[in-house]
């Protein structure tokens, strides 16, 4: 009796351990219907109570699914410059330019919805989670366009590289970005990775500040990576082989990196010096557009982007109106005030 009162008053413990040998060891040590009885109303008492602190527990973890880690974000007004770097055409550049300007075009304006400038909205969302100068929130505009043609560092880069290369452009207030043309290796490129985002810092020059500025990279992968890095418009390395989709601005290459940049511009914005809105390790971590991994449209599952809108003269997929007429495919964001995966279509 002594030992089956102490196996009832400690049921979580035995039954993380051996579940099956508890059930048995009580039934055998039962000697009584009271005693069975007992133990079944305190089993029951226990499922009931540990479910009930699972859900609790669960309602809390779930408050905010990317946890803020109390860095700061990046306000005002912040400049965003562009180092191409490699062979890029006027036209890939344009499908670019005509991305970063969508983001600031007022909603009202736009004659085609859902926008670009719809979708970056739901970046205004972890601001107002943490901000107290609401009059300051984001405000992107594209700056200068740096161009490396003839590949000052190779056309293999490292990691060290793209930091050189990011320092290139301006380190106040700023978002650098390097797009690296499809003949140009990076490190990590097509392995684990399509692009990049981080921060690095400098001297300011008779000022003796230190400056820290945000930068990303991404890379073309059309001719190295696109079943990797330029799904849904090609078909994927690896899952479901399904067909792939039709490009919006008919350039498999550039309508991928428009994918990854938006992914990681968002992330920048929300997780820019890496102790923002993220969740796991800080070396890998989940931010705004990578916690919903694959998902465009509603209805997305593992190898199927989602519903999307197609244009019916040229077949191509897309969920997002630009400027100048662009249509984009873009990432759905995690949006923190519905807890879910937020899409614009």
């Amino acid at each position: 009796t002594h030992n089956l009162t102490t196996f009832l008053h400690f049921p979580s413990i035995f039954l993380q351990k051996d579940p099956l040998h508890f059930l048995f060891t009580i039934l055998k040590m039962a000697s009584s219907f009271q005693s069975l009885l007992k133990f079944f109303l305190l089993i029951s008492i226990f499922y009931l109570s540990s479910a009930a602190r699972n859900l609790n527990e669960l309602v809390q973890d779930q408050s905010q699914l990317l946890h803020y880690h109390n860095g700061p974000l990046l306000y005002g007004k912040i400049s965003v410059n562009l180092i191409w770097y490699g062979n890029f055409k006027p036209s890939q550049k344009a499908i670019i330019t005509d991305f970063f300007t969508s983001l600031s075009s007022p909603s009202s304006s736009k004659p085609n919805q859902p926008s670009v400038s719809a979708w970056w909205k739901t970046t205004e969302k972890y601001y107002h989670l943490t901000s107290k100068k609401k009059s300051t929130q984001l405000s992107l505009s594209l700056n200068k366009q740096i161009l490396d043609e003839n590949y000052s560092l190779g056309k293999s880069l490292t990691n060290k590289n793209i930091i050189q290369l990011a320092s290139k452009g301006e380190h106040k207030d700023s978002i650098n970005v390097v797009l690296t043309s499809s003949d140009v290796s990076v490190e990590r490129f097509c392995m684990d990775r399509c692009g990049t985002h981080g921060s690095s810092s400098s001297l300011v020059p008779r000022k003796g500040k230190v400056a820290k500025f945000a930068y990303i990279w991404v890379g073309n992968s059309e001719t190295q990576c696109p079943g990797l890095c330029a799904w849904p418009f090609h078909q994927p390395i690896y899952g479901p082989q399904s067909a792939p989709l039709v490009a919006p601005n008919n350039d498999v290459g550039l309508d991928g990196m428009v994918i990854n940049l938006a992914s990681l511009l968002a992330g920048t914005a929300t997780n820019p010096f890496g102790n923002g809105y993220f969740q796991g390790p800080s070396e890998a971590p989940l931010e705004a557009a990578s916690a919903c991994p694959g998902v465009y449209g509603k209805g997305a599952y593992p190898g199927y982007a989602g519903d999307l809108l197609v244009d019916s003269t040229t077949g191509a997929s897309f969920n997002a109106h630009g400027d100048n007429g662009r249509k984009y495919l873009l990432p759905a964001l995690y949006d923190p005030s519905t807890l879910s995966c937020s899409t614009l279509v």
